[in-house]
């Protein structure tokens, strides 16, 4: 009877032990069985962008300059920190002089900072009317992308504003960092579109952040213009939705071209991230482009699987007959297609996709990256002697890339569409008026029907240099 009595209970707690353990498994069946990825929009870690965030939440990542959102580099001046965190500080006390003042020291001590530019701007219009913009970026994942954006917007602003602003009244920039994932860019947009004041959005730069963003405007009637973007899933999303780069239908073609006619080569292998919108699109443009012209993709490779190893990837390119390198990574796989770079040693030929066109890729690839060619918006020794160029070597202390000559000619766009009619419909009209044009850094801004921009891309091409400080740069091709 004792045993009987000490079988029970045992059987019955393992019965629990195994049904919690199985609700176990039923809950993190997703993690068990997905799979890694080192893409940052795909990770299942605890992100920002994975689960709804309430007001609260969302506004804390927002600012018109109560708040900071960049964080401070490395080699960021102290001294210079402390006096914008001062002046954020009397932004949200609404102590508007004070902030000016403390904004302008910290600017003085380091100029090249677009954030505290706005931030300062905002303060010289206090609580006067002013037209809102909103720039979204991914300062989660991407810090030195959001501030190649920023600066864009932020010398769009500093030009208007001395002028007397758009017919008389000032533009307001609002900063949003919408973390680098669809999911959080979709929430944040819905914040945006609640925020009546604002008027219109550069952004989003993720290609894939910017479809699931453009979705809730579109909806919603909040015109949005992605500096960045370049998936052709973009072209004919919907009316509210622009961009002032060129689409991956460009850039590839004129890859292809390069490759099939100034290389004389006809044999491409291709390392894309499957996970990435925007490298899928840049891909199966390349793939296209290629076939029209003649010349063939004779392998594929996906940077993102677990499996993939640059040193395996490039014998098996290489026996299949490759005579090219098509590099068409994320930002988030650029690690692993630099693996492949310094792999091939210049031994084969190779092009990239314009997320390529980083420090990081003269920095890590160094002289197993020169020859390098990569399509790209604009550069700015392309034109060099251009009224932008100028300007902006005069504000930033610095030569700016093309992420920045975009996100101004988007808000150069913006300021002309708002001059005609300062209401969300009205900016969208204007903007879809096939005479409307604005004066960018780039040319002239005009759009599509399809909302694109219809802009020739430049090709670069890695060669030693001093301008970049790592020993190589990114050169036009003329």
């Amino acid at each position: 009877m004792t045993q009987k009595n000490e079988t029970l209970p045992l059987i019955l707690s393992l019965l629990i032990t195994c049904g919690l353990i199985g609700g176990g498994l039923w809950l993190f069946r997703d993690r068990l069985f997905r799979g890694g990825s080192s893409n940052p929009a795909q990770t299942s870690s605890p992100q920002p962008g994975n689960a709804p965030l309430d007001s609260t939440a969302l506004k804390a990542r927002q600012s018109i300059g109560d708040r900071l959102l960049v964080p401070a580099s490395a080699n960021a001046n102290s001294q210079a920190q402390a006096q914008k965190q001062r002046g954020v500080e009397a932004i949200a006390a609404q102590n508007y002089p004070q902030a000016v003042t403390d904004l302008q020291a910290a600017l003085q001590a380091q100029p090249n900072d677009p954030e505290g530019l706005i931030y300062l701007n905002n303060a010289r219009i206090g609580a006067a009317k002013a037209y809102t913009l909103a720039i979204t970026a991914p300062v989660d994942t991407d810090v030195d992308a959001s501030l190649e954006m920023l600066r864009g917007i932020a010398q769009a602003q500093n030009e208007i504003n001395p002028k007397g602003g758009i017919s008389g009244v000032p533009l307001k920039v609002l900063i949003v960092n919408d973390g680098g994932t669809p999911e959080m860019a979709r929430q944040t947009a819905s914040a945006l579109v609640d925020a009546g004041d604002v008027l219109g959005v550069v952004g989003h730069y993720a290609s894939d952040a910017s479809l699931a963003a453009g979705e809730v405007y579109n909806q919603s009637g909040l015109v949005m213009i992605s500096p960045v973007s370049t998936s052709v899933k973009l072209s004919n999303l919907g009316r509210y939705t622009f961009r002032t780069v060129p689409s991956d239908f460009v850039a590839a073609g004129a890859l292809a071209n390069y490759l099939l006619k100034e290389l004389q080569q006809q044999k491409a292998a291709v390392f894309f991230n499957s996970q990435s919108g925007y490298s899928q699109s840049i891909k199966s443009e390349f793939d296209r482009a290629m076939s029209l012209g003649g010349g063939q993709v004779v392998s594929e490779f996906d940077l993102s699987a677990s499996t993939f190893s640059a040193a395996e990837s490039f014998r098996q390119a290489t026996q299949q007959g490759a005579t090219v390198l098509a590099l068409m990574p994320n930002s988030g796989q650029l690690d692993r297609a630099l693996q492949v770079v310094q792999v091939n040693r210049q031994q084969l030929k190779m092009l990239a996709g314009d997320d390529v066109y980083a420090p990081k890729t003269l920095a890590v690839g160094g002289a197993a990256a020169q020859g390098l060619v990569v399509a790209v918006p604009w550069h700015i020794l392309a034109n060099p002697q251009s009224v932008f160029a100028n300007s902006s070597r005069s504000l930033w202390r610095a030569s700016v890339n093309w992420r920045t000559a975009m996100s101004y000619d988007a808000t150069a766009a913006l300021i002309a569409a708002l001059s005609r009619n300062p209401t969300r419909q009205g900016v969208q009209q204007a903007l879809a008026d096939p005479n409307f044009s604005a004066e960018g850094a780039t040319g002239t801004v005009r759009f599509l029907p399809s909302g694109d921009r219809n802009q020739s891309v430049q090709l670069v091409e890695i060669k030693p240099g001093s301008a970049s400080g790592y020993g190589y740069d990114f050169v036009p091709i003329q």
